[in-house]
Formats: C-alpha cells, structure tokens, sequence
C-alpha cells in the first residue's frame, strides 16, 4: 500500500548521482523512454527493468537516460509524476463539483482504480521512491502526489462529516484503507492466480471492485445507510 512516510531507508547518496526531476511531457526522446519503462513494468508485473531493456524498448541510447534524468531513479521519479499528474489534477476539480460528498467519493474510488488498472506498477513505484531512493526521491514523491492526495481525503471526509452524510472517519487510516486495497487488487492477483486460479485483472473486474469498495467503505461511513443504499 502507499506508505505515508517519507523517511527513506537507504542514505542519501551524493549530489551528482541525485535525481533530477523531469518536465514530464515536454521532450519526444524523455518521453520513449518513460513510455518504455511503464510498458516494461506492466509486461514483468516489476519495477525491476535495468536501462539496457529501457534502452532496448525505446530504440534511445541508455545514456540518454543520464541526459534527461540523471540517473534511473530520476527516470523512475519523472514516470511517476507523469502518470500520477491527471489523478492529482483532478482532485481540486472534483472537490468542487456541485454533488454530494458520497458522490464525489464514489467517484474517487473509481479514479483510483482506473489508475491502477492502467499503472498497476504504481504503488511499488511509490514505495521503491519513498524508502529506497534518496532524500530527494521521498520529498518529491511527498511533494506531488502523497501530499495532495491525503489533503484531499481530509478535506472530503470533513465535507462529508460537515453535510451529515459521514461518520467521524480518521483520514490516514481511510487512506490506508483505500490505496492499500486498491493496490492489493493488482499486486495480489499474480499469486491467487497460482493458489485458486482466479483470472486477470479485466474491465469487468475493476467495475465489480468498484462495487465491492464502495460497499465495504461506505456501509461503514455514512450516516443513513439507506440513502447510500439507494444511490448505488
């Protein structure tokens, strides 16, 4: 699940082999190679992909990745940003929706699955970012995306809270919650596969892990089940 520290285990190493952070979406070659990274990562259910298979998958010259990054954590940290940036974006948007605050929060859960489904590597990305990389990794990572999105779901409980259609619900551990089983529904399906031979992760999966979530979050949050009954 996504860790909310960013206190990272391993030192920090010196400032010419820091990470530099990638104006996502602005260079066609930074771009072949943040594309083959994700397709890499998707194809091995990994984020263990070395720069000669980046390079290789992207037809780009590995040191290219020096050029553009400064090294594969920059890399790791610049994809990072750029398939996390239309969640984020879309945070302050929906909080901002004219709807109640169980809507908006029915369409959260969705959101985050379909970045799962679409980025399944994502959390392990965030973790490898937070506790294995440098300083500078964790407090970017903090920065862009665990930030924002904990802010979201303090101010969206307390609307919720505030309007009479939630219980008191604590942010972090609804975060936990939320994430933690969002990123299990990818991590996890590998090994069910091989216990009980459940199958791939479809669209149809994701819609009935929508349902399932929404059910187990909200039957324990709001205030009138009934109501929330009904609007499923």
């Amino acid at each position: 699940m996504f860790v909310l520290s960013a206190a990272p285990m391993a030192a920090q190493p010196s400032p010419s082999h820091a990470p530099v952070r990638h104006a996502v979406g602005k260079n066609p070659t930074a771009e072949k190679l943040l594309l083959a990274a994700s397709e890499l990562m998707i194809s091995s259910n990994s984020i263990e992909v070395s720069l000669s298979e980046i390079a290789q998958q992207s037809g780009v010259n590995a040191a290219l990745v020096k050029y553009h990054f400064g090294n594969k954590d920059g890399l790791l940290l610049a994809l990072l940003e750029r398939d996390a940036a239309n969640e984020m974006t879309n945070l302050e948007y929906l909080l901002e929706q004219p709807i109640t605050a169980t809507a908006k929060l029915r369409l959260h859960i969705a959101g985050i699955i379909k970045a799962y489904n679409q980025f399944p590597y994502m959390n392990r990305l965030i973790h490898y970012l937070l506790h294995e990389s440098s300083d500078k990794s964790a407090d970017e990572v903090s920065k862009f995306f665990v930030g924002p999105l904990l802010s979201f779901h303090r101010r969206l409980l307390a609307e919720g809270h505030k309007t009479g259609e939630f219980r008191v619900v604590d942010p972090v551990l609804f975060y936990t919650s939320l994430i933690g089983a969002c990123d299990n529904l990818f991590f996890s399906r590998h090994a069910m596969s091989r216990a009980i031979g459940v199958g791939p992760v479809t669209d149809d999966v994701c819609r009935a892990y929508v349902a399932h979530l929404e059910m187990l979050l909200l039957d324990g949050m709001l205030t009138n089940k009934k109501a929330g009954a009904k609007a499923r």
